[in-house]
């Protein structure tokens, strides 16, 4: 459910504005509207510092992951430090990193050109000698040397990499006009270029052991990010204020949870603020607080992919969550897999910190559902349950893929159906049963025509398609969708809009339908991939024919296809869930998107009020 929410209007002299902010910022409890904001040189450079925060903490948090058990880390005396500590070794970093590839390639290209005294080459060049460094391929160097060899002085350095290395010698100042890539004489020699990089190496591993102490103080820097934003928030709400009287007045928008503003009324009371409070109107923008059952919370960061509920709306996360955990099951339709997803869960709940077990809870849901449904579709890592002895007297309760089809079908138009009801519902609470008229006519149509479909093959013949009451429902329901579908309109008006819908719901209907097949195809895919997988692993095995080479051959390929078709049919299963709750289901719902998050000034120490 949504929240509700109560809004107050502060009126503060001008002088007095920030104190309040912070008390608010202490309390914990109130949203301040945030306009058009600007920010000025001092909240860019907040910006800039949380930003750099993010990233240095994001970088030493893996840093903290890697690190070994028994390394003892002494941490720097403060946040602060640490951060400044942490900046100044990245830029070194990088300008070490930058100085160990040129080296690196240095050596490279030096390495073939062997011992040699670069005090020997300056020396030659003063006297009027100069020394010409190419390289060519070693077959056409071997060719053309000869003729090199006559009007030239050609010695061969070294031969590397199918390339020979050579030097020309001639007089300075004459050109030395040969078929070769000519290089630059090297400088240093590779042993020179060794003892720098070394040293490069070294610099590199003492500013790699200030980032391992930076990552000591991980969690004062956590809390120091928090503090961060929670002041350039605080700034937010300070100057996108509303100034009146030649700026001695200012005035603040707020929003605060009904259930809160005891609490709120109270700091008014205390700090004799003039407030007034109000519930929302139709052009307010009130934040999204959502609040659920322990079961449909689970769900909220699924539906938060999407959007968060418009105010005034439903929250349609409770009535979508059972159905994502079905269909996720459906998709994924292997028993074994969803026993690594149930035991992959319990590991998370025993291992986790808090704040992640929320999502290992989800998993374990979800593995359960598939579970389920591979038992009853006789999957469990591509082998087929009813064809084992041990279910042998079982057979005829295991669905085939008709049943699955079906299934899938029967849910689907269910699902449908149940979104269509949940709209009648929440249109009629929010803006009265008349709007809901035209849609409760098409649910009418649609449940009498699968009673008159369906219940002659249950056994119950009087109500068919030529029964009277099944021809009073469809002329109620055409009634209703045809001339009350847009309140306040006329006939005419009303008419042509209902012959309009009635032709988007046709088509738009039988597509929603249609896109429930894919739970049956995809739960069948990932089963017959497995199968072909086990079967190409013990096909290739029994070929090869060498007892524990075969052996280790199945196991590979098993073990790796079945790998591949987990990974394939859980994205899958996945995002299809996905595609049928933001699309067949939230459109089918009324779901009404662009909700703001509920944001209140606040502390670190208040974060757990709400």
């Amino acid at each position: 459910m949504i929240v509700p929410m109560v809004k107050y209007s502060f009126v503060l002299y001008h002088k007095e504005y920030e104190s309040f902010l912070e008390k608010l910022q202490e309390l914990g409890m109130v949203d301040i509207t945030i306009k058009d904001w600007e920010p000025d040189d001092k909240e860019r450079q907040m910006v800039s510092s949380i930003e750099q925060m993010n990233k240095t903490v994001d970088a030493l948090s893996k840093l903290a992951k890697e690190k070994d058990e028994g390394v003892e880390v002494i941490p720097y005396s403060s946040a602060e430090e640490a951060l400044h500590k942490y900046t100044g070794a990245t830029e070194e970093l990088n300008r070490l990193g930058s100085e160990q590839a040129r080296l690196e390639k240095e050596i490279k290209d030096t390495a073939p050109w062997g011992d040699f005294s670069p005090a020997t080459l300056i020396w030659l060049k003063n006297d009027n000698v100069d020394l010409h460094f190419f390289t060519k391929p070693a077959n056409e160097f071997r060719k053309i040397l000869p003729q090199w060899q006559q009007e030239y002085i050609v010695e061969e350095i070294n031969t590397v990499g199918g390339n020979t290395y050579f030097v020309v010698v001639g007089r300075e100042g004459e050109p030395v006009r040969i078929d070769a890539i000519e290089v630059k004489a090297p400088d240093e020699t590779v042993e020179e270029k060794e003892v720098l990089l070394a040293r490069i190496e070294a610099e590199i591993k003492a500013q790699n052991d200030i980032l391992l102490r930076a990552s000591g103080n991980l969690d004062e820097m956590k809390v120091l990010q928090k503090e961060w934003k929670e002041n350039l928030h605080l700034s937010q709400a300070a100057t996108t204020a509303t100034k009146a009287a030649e700026d001695t007045l200012v005035i603040l928008e707020g929003w605060s949870p009904v259930e809160e503003q005891g609490r709120v009324d109270s700091l008014i009371e205390k700090a004799s603020v003039f407030a007034v409070k109000d519930e929302p109107q139709e052009h307010d923008d009130p934040p999204v607080l959502l609040r659920n059952n322990r079961f449909a919370r689970l769900f909220e960061v699924i539906g938060n992919l999407y959007s968060l509920p418009k105010y005034g709306t439903a929250d349609l996360t409770p009535y979508f969550a059972p159905f994502y955990m079905i269909f996720f099951g459906f998709c994924l339709a292997d028993a074994g897999v969803g026993v690594l997803y149930v035991i992959a869960a319990l590991i998370g709940l025993a291992k986790l910190p808090g704040k992640y077990k929320p999502f290992a809870k989800l998993v374990m849901y979800c593995g359960f559902s598939t579970i389920f449904f591979g038992f009853i579709s006789g999957n469990m890592f591509g082998v087929v349950l009813p064809e084992l002895g041990i279910f042998a007297n079982y057979r005829d309760y295991f669905l085939t893929a008709d049943n699955m089809f079906m299934l899938a079908i029967g849910v689907g138009i269910f699902h449908i159906l149940y979104a269509m009801i949940l709209n009648i519902i929440f249109t009629t609470k929010y803006r009265g049963f008349r709007y809901s008229l035209g849609l409760l006519g098409w649910v009418i149509i649609i449940l009498s025509g699968l009673a008159a479909f369906l219940l002659p093959n249950l056994g119950i013949t009087n109500f068919g398609t030529s029964s009277v009451p099944f021809w009073i429902l469809m002329g109620v329901g055409l009634v209703l969708m045809l001339f009350l579908n847009s309140p306040g309109k006329n006939i005419f008006v009303n008419f042509g809009s209902g012959l309009w819908n009635t032709y988007n719901n046709v088509t738009g209907l039988l597509s929603d339908v249609l896109s429930y097949i894919r739970l049956f195809a995809l739960g069948l895919s990932g089963g017959i991939l497995a199968l072909v997988f086990n079967k190409l692993g013990l096909e290739i095995g029994d070929t090869l024919g060498i007892p524990v080479v075969s052996q280790l051959v199945t196991v590979f390929i098993i073990v790796f296809g079945q790998g591949l078709t987990i990974f394939m049919a859980s994205l899958s299963a996945f995002v299809h869930p996905l595609r049928l709750t933001f699309v067949e289901f939230y459109n089918n719902a009324g779901f009404v998107d662009g909700g703001r998050p509920y944001n209140p000034l606040k502390k670190e120490k208040n974060n757990n009020n709400v």
